[in-house]
């Protein structure tokens, strides 16, 4: 979907087609919400859209989103992700792996998830299927989602201002970011791991 195609949309439905996006992201229907939340600060930058109406229907998207698959995973249960899944990009690999990992940090896996493309869809589910205590998840959940989607959209507003962007190509922002992050991640385990070696052989 190109820049204009979304401008388009923004003019015939409003600010509902970002929350509609932010949302069924988060569900786990594939969209490319990194790459829309740094577009948003770009066309906000040039007037095209609001940025207090867009950051505001971005961060309802992605909460509500969480929400909505919290009480999924709740009241549904796991038959019912594993068995339609599927259809939302929930392998059972992934769903594995969530599995292994999930519980032991649950906190910092709400946060951090919103950054890993997969782990952000699954975790709510995991979350009420694991009966993690609605208060802790919301709070966490709000948390993550602040600290997801304005990031990004300031990142785009002012990446604008200092540089020249073009609308065209900020698709590929949300995929430039994932690899950064993910050689943060790579980075942090082998100096975590050189240290243990340290650790053992003292």
């Amino acid at each position: 979907m190109n820049v204009e195609t979304i401008i388009h949309y923004i003019d015939i439905y409003g600010y509902l087609v970002i929350f509609i996006f932010l949302f069924f992201g988060i569900v786990g229907i594939p969209a490319p919400e990194e790459s829309l939340l740094f577009l948003i600060g770009v066309l906000s930058l040039h007037h095209k859209i609001s940025l207090g109406l867009a950051i505001l229907c971005s961060i309802l998207g992605a909460f509500i989103g969480m929400q909505t698959a919290y009480s999924v995973g709740k009241y549904l249960g796991s038959p019912f992700i594993k068995k339609y899944g599927k259809y939302v990009g929930i392998t059972d690999d992934l769903w594995e792996k969530v599995n292994r990992k999930y519980t032991k940090n649950v906190r910092k896996t709400i946060l951090i998830g919103f950054y890993l493309p997969g782990i952000r869809q699954i975790s709510p589910y995991f979350a009420g299927i694991n009966n993690i205590p609605f208060r802790s998840f919301f709070l966490f959940s709000l948390l993550g989602t602040l600290l997801w989607t304005i990031p990004f959209i300031v990142g785009g507003y002012y990446a604008g201002k200092i540089f020249h962007v073009n609308p065209d190509y900020v698709p590929y922002v949300g995929f430039i970011f994932f690899i950064l992050f993910l050689l943060f991640v790579i980075f942090k385990y082998i100096k975590r791991k050189k240290q243990n070696q340290l650790y053992r052989t003292k």
